[in-house]
């Protein structure tokens, strides 16, 4: 038996963190009409000229982010070279900030030390955006706000005084321009008009990879990667064709290539093979159905382990009608209150939808009518993962 003491291989991977996210290349393939875009949207900032503010918008995986880094990074060298031109980037990521009062005060921590931070509650907003500008002001020069995954705020406060902060004379040292990252392709037509107008000044709209690109963005990363002569020519293909074929989504892409050099590692193997993207993309699957459970709305939850205990009851496909009851069951052990029948459908369209479960029209003529069966489509084991430390009647 191992005693699992651990010992470097120097195995499969040269530098393997070339394929985490936070991994920015010196050149971006695929994405040429984006960036040209993108540059000159920035191009103002070299120029000693007001920063534009900057829109992009696109699908999770399509390289706003990286192109993002990209760019700023090379502005930055290049504006040291410029007299008269002071430049600070700051970013925010907004996943889990529901409200522009939570990421004003986000951004005041940022800019300030450790011992000055403010808290998420307590003060007016009013004073939080004093701060804010007061921070912004004693940096000066050009600044830019990047505000990455920005549709998770809630309400627009934020996106209408940052735009505005200089002519409102909130800031007098400092000229402002505002990126702002979406993920959500409707996000900016939610917007109100008058900030649309201001912070979709410039936009770029990033589209989704091909499979042709989806290769050689992953041939670029395999060769920093990996060692030399480790990945068959054929493995990079599969990867990209089930990028494409899942989503156009690179992030997802490369998560594959990294968990199948993982598997390869792991079994001692010396070379990455198409076989271990296969087994790659099963472990990345459970992974992404347990991650999409935990993240979804708490009746959907009950609906799910409902409609677990009905089809193992039946051991065949469960109409809707048959899940509600088990769902009330679900719901008064859970001590809350259940909701209508109706919702439970939605939620149940909702699953389909994110491929938890698959659910079949069945229509047995005038005599039988029409309904809806439903049955997992993952696995059991990945279901309860997804639900354990939710559901109290999960064993």
């Amino acid at each position: 038996m191992s005693d699992f003491n651990f010992e470097a291989t120097g195995a499969i991977f040269e530098h393997r963190e070339a394929l985490l996210e936070d991994w920015t290349p010196n050149t971006l393939v695929g994405r040429d009409a984006e960036l040209n875009q993108y540059h000159a949207a920035l191009q103002p900032v070299i120029e000693k000229e007001p920063p534009s503010n900057i829109f992009l918008y696109g699908k999770s995986g399509v390289g706003k982010t990286a192109a993002t880094r990209f760019l700023l990074d090379r502005l930055k060298n290049s504006a040291k070279s410029v007299d008269g031109l002071s430049l600070t980037t700051v970013e925010l990521n907004c996943d889990r900030l529901n409200t522009s009062y939570q990421a004003a005060v986000a951004l005041v921590n940022t800019l300030r030390d450790s011992g000055q931070h403010i808290s998420n509650t307590g003060y007016p907003e009013a004073s939080v955006y004093e701060f804010l500008f007061d921070e912004l002001d004693k940096i000066g020069g050009t600044i830019l706000i990047i505000l990455d995954e920005v549709d998770h705020l809630k309400n627009d406060t934020l996106l209408y005084q940052l735009p505005r902060a200089r002519s409102n004379g909130d800031v007098t040292n400092a000229r402002l321009g505002v990126i702002g990252i979406s993920n959500d392709l409707s996000y900016r037509q939610d917007l109100s008009s008058k900030v649309r107008s201001s912070l979709c000044e410039k936009e770029v709209s990033f589209t989704t990879y091909d499979a042709n690109e989806l290769v050689e963005v992953l041939k670029q990363r395999e060769s920093v990667a990996f060692k030399d002569g480790i990945v068959d020519e054929a493995v990079p293909q599969l990867c990209a064709a089930y990028g494409a074929k899942d989503s156009g989504d690179a992030r997802q892409a490369l998560d594959l290539l990294l968990e199948s050099g993982d598997v390869a590692r792991e079994y001692g193997h010396s070379s990455v093979t198409e076989s271990h993207v296969n087994e790659a993309r099963e472990r990345l699957q459970t992974e992404q159905v347990v991650e999409g459970i935990q993240n979804y709305a708490y009746h959907g939850k009950l609906a799910l382990w409902a409609l677990v205990m009905a089809e193992k009851e039946k051991d065949e496909p469960v109409r809707t009608r048959e899940i509600y009851q088990p769902y009330q069951i679900v719901c008064e052990k859970e001590g809350t209150e259940s909701v209508s029948n109706r919702a439970v459908r939605e939620y149940l369209s909702e699953l389909e939808t994110l491929g938890i479960i698959s659910s079949t029209e069945v229509n047995r003529g005038l005599g039988g009518g029409a309904y809806k069966t439903h049955t997992l489509k993952q696995p059991v084991s990945a279901v309860k993962e997804g639900l354990s430390g939710f559901l109290n009647t999960v064993e």
